[in-house]
């Protein structure tokens, strides 16, 4: 039996990695950073062209219906390009929101235009996981009223997935009135993020967007991100083991030195087995639905902390170097650490597993 990935699904992932490795190089990535864009439209149209934007949509809809497992390879390919690109929203949260809750009428409108990379959604749920003051959104009389924070790829979307407090998912289309939105700025500006205003703003409840298809879309958008930090961290480990061979100190590249070996192996040994965590968080979510949850919290929580400890030692091997922008190396610093807080911290993530299995209350 073939515990691997099959050879379609690595001729995927590599197509997407050799577009990407040029389309986001670093200078592409700078750019894309120092002017605020909300979205590299040049490099997402490329992207849309083999297919990224529809990976999940059915077939009759244009896309390509494929898996979460092969969505959880792209967005690996997304952190280790630092791609500045709408993927965790657009590509898959919206989509399989619309997939498992949307009506007929809902999923003709909007899913071949996701499919095409036409229109960008914004996914915003992320007071359903923990409600800020002041926080979150009440549906009365067809209309959203309250604010929602966080929104995955809010600043450039057209449309908008967004659950309210008892986690019933809504469309609220971008330009509806009493809509503001406020773009939010994190530390990394390859992924922008939005603040909802709604005032009495017009919504169309996914008549099956209940609570349950919520908790799964959020399973899956926590599952791209613990897969990008997963690319995002092979990235900088190859970096760091690339200076460490070419920088010297005292007549000997630094690589040559016991400690230095010793922070390369480490991050190498705590890195490589969250791929397979990874990979069966993604397939659970179809194949196995009694791991499927605790999965996805699992991955999301564990890459979450072995992200952090690659990125703070690979900036340790660059030294001073590692904190300049000529390396770039805090692109990929700072993506793993949105990564680590969208959807749910580590901690908070860890406890909704322990509830998940009986373990608290």
């Amino acid at each position: 039996m073939e515990f691997g990935l099959s050879e379609e699904q690595r001729l995927l992932q590599t197509s997407v990695g050799r577009y990407l490795e040029e389309a986001s190089a670093l200078d592409h990535v700078r750019k894309a950073a120092e002017a605020h864009a909300p979205l590299a439209r040049d490099i997402w149209e490329g992207a849309c062209e083999l297919g990224v934007a529809g990976l999940l949509v059915p077939e009759a809809y244009g896309g390509l219906e494929l898996g979460l497992l092969e969505a959880a390879l792209m967005a690996e390919m997304m952190g280790r390009y630092v791609a500045p690109l709408p993927y965790v929203g657009t590509a898959v949260m919206a989509p399989l929101a619309l997939m498992k809750g949307g009506s007929e009428a809902q999923k003709d409108a909007w899913l071949p235009k996701l499919a095409s990379g036409e229109v960008i959604a914004g996914v915003g749920v992320s007071e359903v996981i923990g409600v800020r003051d002041g926080a979150g959104l009440r549906f009365e009389s067809g209309q959203l009223n309250g604010t929602c924070l966080f929104v995955i790829d809010g600043p450039a979307a057209d449309v908008f997935i967004v659950a309210d407090l008892a986690g019933q998912l809504y469309l609220v289309e971008g330009q509806a009135k009493g809509l503001k939105r406020i773009d939010l700025t994190t530390i990394d500006l390859t992924r922008p993020v939005a603040e909802l205003q709604l005032t009495n703003v017009q919504a169309s409840p996914l008549p099956g967007g209940t609570a349950d298809v919520t908790a799964e879309i959020i399973d899956a958008g926590r599952i791209m991100l613990a897969a990008d930090t997963l690319g995002a961290g092979d990235m900088m480990i190859e970096k760091a083991v690339a200076y460490a061979k070419e920088r010297q100190q005292f007549g000997r590249v630094i690589g040559s030195f016991q400690a230095v070996k010793h922070l390369c192996a480490e991050m190498a040994a705590e890195l490589e087995p969250c791929r397979s965590l990874v990979w069966y968080a993604a397939y659970a979510q179809g194949a196995v639905p009694a791991d499927a949850r605790v999965m996805a919290c699992h991955a999301k929580a564990h890459l979450s902390e072995v992200g952090r400890f690659v990125a703070r030692t690979a900036t340790e091997v660059h030294g001073g170097m590692g904190f300049t922008d000529l390396v770039g190396l805090h692109y990929w610093f700072k993506r793993i650490g949105l990564d680590r807080q969208l959807l749910g911290g580590p901690e908070r993530v860890r406890e909704e597993a322990a509830r998940i299995q009986g373990w608290a209350a």
